[in-house]
């Protein structure tokens, strides 16, 4: 009797036993989790003539982080006159203005909110490289072939804002509506001189410059925005731009932090 007693004990203990053998072992790891989504798309980028270079170094190492994303040729061209082009109906995800006054034009007309900065830069004096005519600083401008930007375009309102603190008149042999016209036609010997970006004259060999008293309290501030409308994929450019990867191109071409 008191064997078999041990028996009939021991028989649902192994049954216990062999029920826990047939559980499946906890795992120690985690799930993994769902893969985030890539942007993917195209994305079209419109930006101050001053950010080319800078931009389009930003554009090759964004898509190579997102080769889902294809960045069209950017468009760049004065602030303003992108901004009338946006507000008449060109299509765009992204817009990069070199001031803010000409963003916020646009964040009023409805289209964009909450731009960010992202750069600043200030002004020199292009000169032909040589320099023939001996421009030294703002007052020989007034007597010398000067071109400037339009007033409307930032550089163009910066130029107004730094002559007029040195009480420097000028009389422009032409207006141009955007820097990059202005460069063009100094490094083309058709100016004796014109301001532009400090970050413009960086590795143009035609031309040289002269840094002017009181630039550095004239500052541009460079904001972006993605418009009405945009994919993720406009919002990811943004992102990069702003990125520390973003800003450490920007400053490689010369813009200071924003």
């Amino acid at each position: 009797m008191k064997a078999l007693g041990r028996v009939a004990l021991a028989a649902p203990l192994v049954g216990l036993l062999l029920l826990a053998g047939c559980a499946a072992p906890a795992s120690d790891s985690p799930a993994p989790e769902a893969a985030a989504s890539e942007p993917a798309g195209e994305v079209t980028v419109f930006a101050a003539a001053s950010l080319r270079t800078a931009f389009d170094d930003i554009a090759t190492a964004f898509t190579a982080e997102n080769p889902g994303v294809t960045v069209n040729p950017i468009v760049y061209d004065g602030s303003s006159t992108l901004v009338t082009q946006l507000q008449e109906g060109a299509r765009a995800d992204v817009l990069a203005t070199a001031d803010e006054r000409n963003m916020q034009d646009l964040v009023d007309t409805g289209l964009a909110a909450e731009p960010q900065l992202f750069a600043t830069n200030t002004l020199v004096i292009a000169v032909p490289v040589g320099n023939p005519a001996g421009v030294s600083g703002l007052a020989d401008l007034a007597d010398a072939v000067t071109v400037l930007c339009a007033p409307a375009v930032p550089c163009g309102a910066a130029s107004t804002q730094l002559l007029d603190a040195a009480g420097v008149d000028v009389t422009a042999a032409s207006l141009e509506q955007n820097v990059t016209a202005v460069l063009q036609k100094v490094a083309a010997g058709e100016a004796d001189a014109g301001l532009v970006y400090a970050t413009d004259v960086i590795g143009d060999d035609a031309v040289s410059s002269v840094v002017p008293d009181g630039a550095a309290e004239v500052v541009n501030r460079y904001p972006i925005v993605t418009l009405d409308g945009s994919n993720a994929a406009g919002a990811a450019f943004v992102d990069f731009v702003l990125s520390a990867k973003g800003q450490q191109i920007m400053s490689d071409h010369g813009f200071g932090a924003p």
